[in-house]
């Protein structure tokens, strides 16, 4: 089992670098102001679920091997800022979709699941390829690990949950906030509008500064 002292010095290491937006939380108010405060929450659990796993792959070697190559990392870096760039610009070719959206037009149950399986399948896309989590996974957990505490792996799991953990809470206060703020844009059909293209463009200036990060790290 992971030390206390170890553990609570991660908490405070984990925190500060989760309060700090990153691609997760500017994903996820991307998704808020353009889609709602439903998309918004399910982006959260999907970036989480993708999250996991990119620190299992850690658990299991893959960081090491990322963190050696730097081949490797950039690939990674660059799939996801492209996926991101893609999801803001299919955003702002739908930003006119939000006034129906908005309009209180019925919607089927089974339209309604594969909607949110779309936005799950999305942001866990996003979570998986999150560069941030992956090197926070990879340089800076193994720091907080203790050799002589128990089995390494484990251990990477251990404050791997207890960040994904404060990550979740973090990015759905941040989820709720960018959809109480979508509310208020809603009341105009032209602001409604406007939202949905701030959240697609937000979305794909992040992608892009990604993209620049892993050219330049």
């Amino acid at each position: 089992m992971v030390p206390l002292s170890n553990l609570l010095a991660f908490v405070a290491a984990a925190f500060i670098l989760i309060v700090v937006p990153g691609p997760g939380v500017l994903f996820t108010i991307g998704r808020a102001l353009t889609l709602g405060r439903r998309a918004a929450l399910l982006s959260v659990l999907g970036h989480a679920a993708g999250v996991y796993l990119a620190l299992l792959f850690v658990a299991v070697g893959l960081g090491t091997v990322l963190m050696a190559s730097s081949f490797a990392l950039t690939a990674v870096k660059f799939a996801g800022a492209l996926y991101l760039i893609h999801l803001g610009i299919q955003a702002i070719r739908e930003r006119k979709s939000l006034r129906e959206a908005m309009s209180g037009l019925a919607e089927s149950d089974l339209d309604a699941r594969a909607s949110a399986l779309r936005v799950l399948r999305q942001s866990f896309t996003v979570g998986v390829t999150n560069p941030k989590a992956i090197v926070f996974f990879a340089a800076v957990l193994p720091h907080f690990i203790e050799p002589s505490a128990g089995p390494l792996p484990l251990q990477f799991l251990v404050l791997g949950s207890v960040f994904i953990a404060i990550a979740l809470v973090s990015d759905s206060a941040w989820a709720l906030l960018a959809a109480a703020a979508r509310n208020w844009f809603a009341r105009s059909p032209r602001r409604l509008e406007a939202v949905g293209g701030a959240g697609g463009a937000m979305i794909v200036g992040l992608g892009a500064s990604v993209a620049i990060s892993g050219a330049t790290d």
